[in-house]
């Protein structure tokens, strides 16, 4: 069983394992010995977000590289799908993001990415695992120095995705005081946009603080107060975009979903969407009525980009706002998303509330609960049974989900059905049967 590989990376606290110094030194030796085997005179791209523990880390994966002869080449602070690019386009053997994404800032991660510009696979993840827990030796960190072209050759990238810019559309941008900062108020202004930036002044940490695509209060309340055509809102590694129209109204994962697969659907070019377990049941009915498949995951942008691969498919996504689109990108981007959904409002001439207005969202309630120990779900007898009275009372009109998370000690539970009050009345009672049998 892995020990440090959740769905997204190694992450944890940072400064304790599997954040601490000797570990984080161990993977950057694992990864040195990895590609060492596959090239010659191997280097690494490192990038990061804003957290504070960003540059201790990446020091000390840079020194575990340098001790296999890799040569570590540092981004510095650049989102996510930056370093996936990057890792593709360059020179590179693979790619290391320190981040944790959403996550507060005293967590942190990291992700290891392939020279193709894939997340590892789960067998890989395995074997650098291996390497990592025997290492015995102790950690010795290097120096790094910032090279300024690689995120900039990134924004270059996202930039002739877009011919022809977006107009002067007018924008408020969140950038959850993350990777997006500096990029993405930069980007959207040279393609045209006004732009005007909140939470975009990171201190180490304030990254996700009240902000970000998981709290878009603030982000709405300054759509509406300033009449701005939209509003996006990135997370701390902006591998994922939420929207706000012009009205107010929230634009997740889902709709994004739709809105831009219907282009690509009369263009010849798309016959399916693949998206996770988790996507409205109103999606499903949404694309079915224009003739368009839905094709369900697990949960993780890994999983459905390894659908996207299998079944040749160009768009995917989660209702968390992790967008891929496969003619430009390896990996969710929300940079990228907020360009295709710029790019479908300035060709069709219709704003965010006209686009979504069709999309019939089913009321869906989704509750973490925080676990002691996570134990397989169908030992838990009485889970099981609430989720069998919520089936059978749904029927074919609603949905029940529970799964654990890979990164935190919770347990998700999703409930989706056509009336809000049973809705909210069956994930309260899987929620306190978790609690019951799991503790909290």
């Amino acid at each position: 069983m892995r020990q440090l590989f959740g769905t997204d990376g190694m992450r944890g606290v940072a400064g304790e394992y599997p954040l601490d110094a000797k570990t984080t030194f161990a993977a950057g030796v694992a990864l040195g010995r990895w590609v060492s085997r596959l090239h010659r005179r191997p280097e690494v791209v490192i990038g990061m977000d804003t957290r504070e523990s960003g540059p201790w880390i990446a020091r000390q994966v840079a020194g575990g590289l340098a001790r296999e002869g890799v040569r570590p080449r540092f981004a510095g602070l650049i989102t996510t799908p930056g370093i996936a690019h990057t890792a593709r386009a360059g020179p590179f053997a693979a790619g290391v993001m320190i981040s944790a994404s959403h996550n507060p800032y005293q967590d942190n991660g990291i992700k290891i990415i392939d020279h193709s510009g894939f997340k590892l696979p789960d067998e890989q993840e395995h074997a650098l695992e291996a390497d990592i827990l025997s290492f015995a030796g102790e950690p010795s960190p290097v120096p790094l120095t910032v090279d300024e072209g690689l995120d900039r050759e990134y924004a270059d990238h996202l930039a002739a995705t877009l011919a022809g810019g977006i107009g002067a559309m007018g924008l408020v941008v969140d950038t959850a005081n993350g990777a997006a900062t500096h990029l993405a108020p930069a980007l959207l202004a040279r393609l045209g946009a006004r732009v005007e930036c909140i939470h975009c002044a990171p201190d180490g940490r304030n990254i996700n603080l009240d902000c970000g695509s998981l709290h878009l209060q603030s982000l709405r309340e300054r759509v509406l107060a300033t009449g701005a055509d939209l509003g996006v809102a990135f997370d701390g590694d902006a591998d994922r975009a939420l929207f706000i129209s012009h009205s107010g109204k929230i634009v997740d994962g889902d709709a994004v979903l739709l809105m831009t697969a219907r282009p690509l659907h009369a263009r010849g070019k798309l016959r399916e969407v693949i998206a996770t377990v988790m996507s409205n049941l109103g999606l499903e009915r949404a694309l079915t009525r224009d003739g368009i498949g839905l094709v369900r995951t697990p949960v993780g942008d890994k999983y459905v980009l390894e659908e996207m691969i299998r079944r040749d498919a160009p768009l995917g996504g989660e209702q968390s706002g992790h967008i891929i689109f496969r003619e430009y990108a390896t990996t969710g981007d929300g940079l990228l998303t907020a360009l295709r959904v710029l790019e479908v409002m300035r060709d069709s001439g219709e704003d965010l509330d006209a686009l979504t207005a069709d999309l019939e969202v089913y009321p869906q309630r989704l509750v973490n609960v925080r676990v002691k120990h996570k134990r397989a779900l169908a030992e838990l007898a009485g889970v099981n049974e609430e989720i069998r009275r919520a089936e059978s009372e749904f029927g074919d009109s609603g949905r029940v989900l529970v799964r654990f998370s890979g990164t935190e000690p919770l347990a998700r539970v999703m409930v989706e059905g056509p009336e809000l009050g049973r809705v909210e009345h069956f994930a309260n009672s899987i929620a306190d049967a978790i609690r019951t049998e799991l503790g909290s």
